[in-house]
């Protein structure tokens, strides 16, 4: 009995271990999004970066995130997932090194580029490991749920413990606290997770890898490019626009497709997909202006900013539970109607604030639209991945999660240039107002998606039974 007890702790503090382990690369791969967000007037003003420049040091990590997404599933049934994991850590370690020793805009954003393609095989890797090291669907129910927490951590204290590093040491610390985390990866992933010997026969798409990163990279290129003339950067819109068609038709025509369209086929999954990108808009690239404006408004430090958005990211850790509880009370519906009704009142404060007189008032209603917005995305933003899974079929389940997060990570992307093209000088807190207000507009339009595409009943109920 002795021994039998024993074993079962020994094999408990080893899943512990074993899902702190996954947790932690999932940790990394959204802090290095949450954090930097902080030290945008820092590196602005030591590397010299315009609000182009900015927006890119956040686009090309999330370009290169999502693009290398597709290789990075095919790769990982091919050669090993423990493997992909693995070596996405050390390519992610060497890019934060480099990160943090940029002198110069095109090394910090080449750098970027690099850590994003690393953290797309952390992820793909750690997901997959999961399966791997939890074949109890309990355990692994429990796994992800943990890891689910983490994620929530990251979103939630990382503008938090950004602004401290930055405030502290300066801001590239925030690339070199990456370094003992990476390190501890490298060693404790081995020892607790086996390679298993199956090898899936997922094929490489590089075509459609390419198709949809050169869509995105001219969408944003178009938008962010102050300096081109009207006539570039229309035709820079239409080769994207042209680029997205042929990897749509590419993705259709295929029998095996990486990404398949059809997901979003019907006019349900449509509204789903517009809501994912209206958040994007409403809340997320707010988050990566929130600092400047700050800065720019109330002369507030990088310590200062941190701590402020608080306001906006601990609702993410606070009100998910509560969203679960409304969606099955109030339905698909009304829920992400009021949701979104929230992101868009919390917006409109923040144009406010923008184009308030004097520091109080600006920080009020700044505080104000941070909490607002901040409940708002909490409510809708994990309950959409739920929407999701339970609106799609069950053998697409695995593409509609695959597609909701390619989704979500290109409306990152996009609505970040988006929101910077309304953007004119960053010292100026005035100009703020354009950009809140289009996030306004798009969440408001994710508001009216959810009115009139998304069903008044949840069918929560019927896929947990």
């Amino acid at each position: 009995m002795q021994d039998h007890t024993s074993g079962g702790t020994v094999e408990q503090r080893r899943s512990v271990l074993t899902t702190l382990a996954l947790g932690l690369s999932t940790f990394l791969i959204l802090f290095d999004v949450t954090a930097v967000v902080v030290a945008m007037p820092a590196i602005a003003k030591d590397v010299g970066l315009g609000v182009a420049g900015l927006a890119w040091v956040i686009d090309a990590y999330s370009l290169a995130f999502t693009g290398a997404l597709l290789a990075s599933g095919a790769l990982a049934d091919r050669f090993g997932r423990r493997r992909c994991m693995l070596a996405g850590n050390a390519v992610f370690l060497v890019a934060s090194v480099a990160c943090g020793m940029a002198l110069s805009e095109p090394m910090l954003l080449a750098m970027r580029v690099v850590q994003g393609a690393g953290a797309a095989f952390m992820a793909t890797g750690g997901t997959a490991l999961v399966a791997i090291a939890f074949p109890n669907v309990a355990q692994r129910a429990r796994a992800f749920g943990v890891m689910g927490v983490i994620a929530g951590v990251a979103m939630a204290l990382g503008p938090t413990l950004g602004g401290f590093l930055a405030a502290w040491l300066g801001w590239r610390w925030i690339f070199f606290a990456n370094i003992p985390f990476c390190l501890a990866l490298a060693l404790a992933v081995p020892l607790l997770v086996a390679e298993p010997n199956d090898k899936g026969e997922r094929r490489l798409d590089p075509v459609g890898i390419a198709l949809l990163t050169i869509s995105l990279g001219l969408a944003i290129d178009a938008l962010l490019r102050r300096d081109g003339s009207l006539v570039l950067r229309a035709a820079c819109l239409v080769g994207s626009t042209a680029t997205a068609v042929l990897f749509i038709w590419q993705q259709w025509r295929s029998p095996r497709p990486v990404l398949d369209p059809r997901v979003f086929a019907t006019s349900t999954m449509a509204g789903v997909a517009a809501l994912l990108t209206a958040l994007q808009f409403g809340y997320w690239a707010v988050l990566v202006y929130l600092p400047l404006f700050l800065s720019a408004a109330i002369h507030i430090s990088m310590e200062g900013a941190g701590a402020a958005l608080l306001a906006a990211t601990l609702p993410m850790l606070l009100v998910p539970l509560i969203g679960g509880r409304l969606a099955m009370h109030w339905g698909w519906r009304r829920l992400f109607t009021i949701a979104f009704g929230l992101v868009v009142i919390g917006d409109v404060c923040l144009v406010i604030a923008a184009l308030s007189d004097g520091p109080e008032i600006r920080l009020a209603a700044a505080v104000a639209g941070m909490a607002i917005i901040g409940v708002g995305a909490a409510l809708a933003n994990p309950q959409l991945s739920g929407v999701v899974l339970a609106l799609a079929p069950s053998t697409q389940a695995g593409m509609a999660s695959a597609v909701t997060f390619i989704v979500r990570q290109a409306g990152f992307a996009i609505s970040i240039a988006a929101l910077g093209l309304t953007l004119g000088a960053v010292n100026d807190a005035a100009e703020f107002a354009q950009p809140f207000a289009l996030a306004a507009l798009v969440a408001l339009l994710g508001m009216i998606a959810a009115l009139v595409l998304l069903p008044a009943k949840s069918l929560q109920c019927s896929t947990q039974a």
